[in-house]
């Protein structure tokens, strides 16, 4: 006796709504339904095969016979890699190395085992109490950052702190630690001019500066909160001669001292992504970063 309930469901391969008859229907048609029950013995077969290509990997690394690698020894004595080679560097495992492989036998790590040393139980490290402090001020005017700076840093570097009578006190040893990346760096002084240099050698405001720098899109750089330009496009767009090497090569320039094709040099160009500008229909390549790639190499 066929049902007289009408219920409106959706079929869960195609996802057309459809009226069914029962509760359990899950399809809305036969074909939707084989397709269904192919799809999931299918997928069960592929996990199958994925389980035993896995095992059988497994097995590949499981040490068989009287000597093994040292991955094989780190497998059976359930430690890393780097653990087996620190000890044999150690010489707590003997091996033998041939033509450049690593052998340990079975009957090494057994003997090990024969007379081990007694166990010494390691003693839980205490935490050092913090004692020195830095205000937020402080952090400020030391380190030169800004104070969303100073709470994201000690956000992801979990600096500890605590509040005192409404200040805010960060652990100095900590943060001594935690600024280091935000230090200055050396910056060449013959590569580009900070904007005092540039108001004192050209009789500029900083206002002109800055327009100046933003209609020529010059090339800046930041250090902490200081701001340096480049000392050969403030140059070149004030029509002074610099005393600077040329920061680019042309193509026929890099075809005569490196002997090579217009191609061949086009090709290392895209392959190694080396910077590179367009003035007109000529290129210029970036003088170190081209020198960088085709200098002689160095061991060691």
């Amino acid at each position: 006796m066929s049902s007289t309930i009408d219920i409106n469901k959706i079929c869960e391969w195609c996802g057309k709504e459809f009226i069914a008859h029962k509760c359990t229907t899950r399809y809305c048609s036969k074909r939707c339904s084989e397709h269904a029950y192919k799809t999931l013995r299918r997928e069960a077969h592929v996990k199958k095969e994925n389980l035993i290509t896995q095992e059988k990997k497994e097995d590949k690394k499981k040490p068989l016979g009287n000597y093994f690698t040292p991955r094989q020894c780190a497998v059976l004595l359930g430690i890393g890699k780097s653990s087996v080679y620190r000890c044999l560097a150690e010489g707590l495992i003997p091996c033998i190395r041939l033509k450049g492989k690593t052998h340990i036998s079975r009957a090494s790590i057994d003997k090990m085992f024969e007379n081990p040393p007694e166990y010494i139980k390691r003693e839980r490290k205490e935490a050092e109490p913090i004692e020195e402090f830095y205000t937020t001020k402080e952090i400020l005017e030391k380190f030169g950052i800004s104070n969303s700076w100073l709470f994201k840093m000690a956000k992801e570097r979990n600096i500890p702190k605590t509040v005192v009578r409404g200040k805010t006190l960060w652990s100095r040893k900590h943060y001594d630690k935690a600024p280091a990346d935000k230090q200055p760096t050396e910056v060449a002084e013959e590569e580009w001019y900070s904007v005092e240099e540039v108001c004192a050698k050209f009789n500029m405001s900083k206002e002109a500066v800055y327009r100046f720098v933003s209609e020529r899109k010059i090339w800046k750089r930041k250090d902490k909160f200081k701001v340096f330009y480049s000392r050969r496009q403030f140059d070149k767009a004030m029509g002074v001669e610099t005393e600077l090497e040329s920061e680019y090569y042309t193509m026929p320039e890099v075809m005569a001292k490196y002997n090579m094709t217009r191609d061949q040099i086009s090709h290392y160009i895209r392959a190694h992504n080396i910077p590179r500008t367009y003035e007109g229909r000529y290129v210029k390549i970036d003088r170190k970063a081209l020198d960088a790639l085709f200098a002689p190499p160095k061991l060691g």
